[in-house]
């Protein structure tokens, strides 16, 4: 019969760090973990990019270089499993820079009357 104090089981259904499991293991909890295959993978690294932009956003200030740091890490790993490298980002975001400028102004578009 199972009582108020058994284990409970927490689905996360995401992916982690590699060093994830190791963690886990030596703070005495247990986890099931699987390897993804490739097309699992660029799924859950997109997946992984929209939770990390959200808890940038939502991150306080004194943790917000952390969260960043976490996104991109996940940013570099959907580039390499997408087969680009961060020279090609880094060109690619400079021609985009030339065709459509950067963030510099501040400018929030309000409206466009169609």
């Amino acid at each position: 019969m199972a009582t108020f104090l058994d284990a409970m089981t927490v689905r996360h259904d995401k992916l982690v760090r590699d060093r994830i499991p190791e963690i886990i293991e030596k703070s005495g909890k247990r986890a099931t973990f699987t390897t993804l295959g490739d097309d699992g993978f660029r799924k859950a690294l997109l997946a992984k990019l929209i939770e990390e932009a959200c808890e940038v956003a939502e991150a306080p200030d004194e943790v917000r270089l952390s969260e960043f740091a976490d996104l991109a890490e996940v940013l570099d790993a959907a580039l390499a499993m997408h087969g680009f490298s961060g020279e090609e980002l880094a060109q690619r975001r400079a021609s985009r820079n030339q065709e459509r400028g950067g963030f510099a102004r501040r400018i929030y578009l309000q409206s466009v009357d169609e």
